[in-house]
C-alpha cells in the first residue's frame, strides 16, 4: 500500500526548469519555505534538450565562418568541422544529461526536492509520488507557481508517430550528423537546427509554410538568414506544406502540396509549441487541462489569490531568459503578498510586474548571420497605433564591420517613436550582432530620448557605431 507524507509549504513549484528554480531562488531568499516538483531532469529543457546544446552545436559553425572572413586566417578554416568534437562538446555543456549538478544548487539554497510528476489536487494542493512509491501531499500557505513549460507541437497528419520524427529534443541531442535532414518550419527552431546540421554534414532540406523566414521578426532579417542558408547548401522552399510523411525501409518520405517528394534520413518538425498542462490537475481547480494558463503582470493565474503561472506555460514570451526574469518578478510579488505589503509596485515597470514582456522582450537567433531584436517590429508598432518611423543602416558603413569580418553583410532598424523620440524596437541582422542587443535593450527598457541617446558615444572602430549612423540617419 503506498504511504502517504503531508507537509506544509509557504511555496510549491511545480516544474524545476531555469523558471522554477529562479522562482525557488527568490522566495527562498525572502524566507519562504519552498518545495519544488520536477518529472524530469532539474534544469529543465533549456539545460538539456534546448539553449545551452543548441548553442554547443552553433557556435564552432559561427566561429568557423566568422574566421573564414578574416584575412590571413580564411585559408585556415576551409575543411569540415571535427563533428565528433562538436558531439562532444555538446554532451559536456548538456551536463550528459545528469542533473546532479543542479540539484545540488537546489540543496544549497534550501528548497526542498520531490521527483515525481506534480499534480495540483485542489486549491493550494499538489500530489506527487515519487519514485520510493511515497505519494507526498504538499499544501501551500501562499502560492503554488507553475512552472512546466512547453511541449513540441507536432502536425495532424496521418502515422506520424510511425516515422518517429524529430522534435527539437532530438534535434540538439541527436548522436550523429543524419545524411540527409528535411526540416519542417521557418521559425528559430527551423533555422538555427538547419544551420548546425548542414555545417556538421548533413544535406538539408528546410519546408517553410510561409513567404519567409522568422515571421516574428522584421523581413529583412528573414531574408538575409534565408540566402545565407541558401549559400551554404541549405535548399530552402517557402511558400511549401508537408501533406504526408512515411518511412519506408528506414527512409523519411515527404510529400508536399506542390506534389514534390523528398527523402531523407530524418524529420525535424519544428512547427509550435504546446503548454505542458495536460496532466498537472487544472481540473480539479476548474481550469482546462493542457490550456494556456493567463496571468496578470505579477504573474497570477487570473480569478485566483494563490496561482501563480510563470515562464512558457503562460504564453507572454517563450524563451528562457524572458520566463526567468517573469520568476524574478513573480518571486518579489508572492514575497510581498507573504510579508502582507498592502500595496504591490503594478505600475508600469514596477518591483512587481513584467512590464517587459510587453514592451522590450530581446532575442538572439544564432544562425550566420545572427539575427537579433528587442521590442517591436515596424509592422507591431503600427498595429498598436504608434506613430513610428523606421530608420535602416546597413553595417557597411561602420568601420569596425570591415574589419570584424570582409565583405561583412547585415542590416540595422530602429523603430522611432514620434511623439517622444524614444525608441519603441531595434532590430540588428549581421555577424556577432547577438552582443550588441543588449545596449538596444536597455535604450527600449529606459525610454532613453534621441536627444540623450546622441550623447552616448560608441568606441571607434567598433561595430557598435551602428548606433551613430542609426541617429545620424534619424536627425539628416
Amino acid at each position: 500500500m503506498t504511504e502517504t507524507e503531508s507537509i506544509v509549504y509557504d511555496v510549491v513549484v511545480v516544474g524545476a526548469g531555469p523558471v522554477g528554480e529562479n522562482v525557488a531562488d527568490r522566495t527562498r531568499a525572502a524566507g519562504l519555505s519552498t518545495a519544488v516538483v520536477e518529472s524530469e531532469l532539474i534544469g529543465g529543457e533549456c539545460s538539456y534538450w534546448a539553449c545551452m546544446p543548441s548553442k554547443a552545436l552553433l557556435r564552432p559553425v559561427i566561429a568557423r565562418a566568422d574566421a573564414r572572413r578574416v584575412p590571413g586566417l580564411g585559408h585556415l578554416v576551409q575543411g569540415p568541422l571535427d563533428t565528433a568534437a562538436v558531439l562532444a562538446h555538446r554532451d559536456y555543456e548538456a551536463s550528459g544529461w545528469k542533473d546532479d549538478g543542479q540539484v545540488r544548487w537546489l540543496d544549497g539554497i534550501g528548497a526542498d526536492l520531490y521527483r515525481g510528476q506534480g499534480r495540483l489536487d485542489g486549491p493550494r494542493r499538489v500530489t506527487v509520488t515519487g519514485p520510493d512509491g511515497v505519494r507526498h501531499v504538499l499544501t501551500a500557505r501562499h502560492a503554488v507557481a507553475v512552472c512546466t513549460g512547453t511541449r513540441a507541437l507536432l502536425p495532424d497528419l496521418p502515422g506520424l508517430a510511425d516515422v518517429k520524427p524529430w522534435t527539437s529534443r532530438e534535434a540538439t541531442s541527436a548522436k550523429a550528423a543524419p545524411g540527409r535532414l528535411i526540416v519542417v518550419g521557418g521559425g528559430v527552431v527551423a533555422v538555427e537546427m538547419a544551420t548546425a546540421w548542414r555545417a556538421l554534414g548533413s544535406r538539408v532540406t528546410l519546408l517553410v509554410r510561409g513567404k519567409g523566414l522568422l515571421p516574428r521578426m522584421e523581413p529583412f532579417a528573414g531574408e538575409l538568414v534565408a540566402d545565407a542558408l541558401g549559400e551554404a547548401g541549405v535548399d530552402v522552399r517557402t511558400g511549401t506544406s508537408v501533406t504526408s510523411v512515411t518511412r519506408e525501409h528506414g527512409t523519411v518520405v515527404a510529400v508536399t502540396d506542390s506534389g514534390d517528394r523528398i527523402e531523407a534520413d530524418e524529420i525535424l518538425f519544428a512547427t509550435g509549441r504546446a503548454p505542458q498542462t495536460d496532466d498537472i490537475g487544472l481540473d480539479t481547480i476548474g481550469l482546462e487541462p493542457g490550456s494556456w494558463l493567463p496571468v496578470d503582470d505579477s504573474l497570477r493565474v487570473q480569478d485566483s489569490d494563490w496561482l501563480y503561472a510563470v515562464g512558457d506555460v503562460n504564453h507572454r514570451a517563450l524563451l528562457t531568459h524572458q520566463g526567468k526574469y517573469q520568476a524574478r518578478i513573480a518571486g518579489a510579488a508572492i514575497a510581498a503578498r507573504a510579508e502582507g505589503v498592502p500595496l504591490l509596485e503594478t505600475d508600469p515597470w514596477g518591483a512587481h510586474v513584467a512590464t517587459a514582456d510587453h514592451d522590450a522582450v530581446p532575442q538572439v537567433v544564432f544562425t550566420d548571420p545572427e539575427a537579433a531584436a528587442v521590442g517591436l517590429s515596424l509592422a507591431e508598432a503600427e498595429q498598436a497605433g504608434h506613430r513610428v518611423r523606421a530608420v535602416d543602416v546597413e553595417f557597411s558603413s561602420v568601420a569596425g564591420a570591415g574589419l570584424y569580418a570582409d565583405g561583412y553583410r547585415g542590416r540595422a532598424r530602429m523603430i522611432v517613436d514620434l511623439d517622444d523620440e524614444t525608441l519603441r524596437g531595434v532590430t540588428f541582422v549581421g555577424p556577432g550582432v547577438g552582443e550588441l542587443i543588449h545596449s538596444a535593450t536597455i535604450a527600449v527598457v529606459g525610454q532613453v530620448p534621441i536627444s540623450r541617446l546622441w550623447h552616448a558615444v560608441p568606441s571607434y572602430p567598433t561595430i557598435s557605431e551602428i548606433w551613430l549612423r542609426l541617429l545620424e540617419a534619424y536627425r539628416g
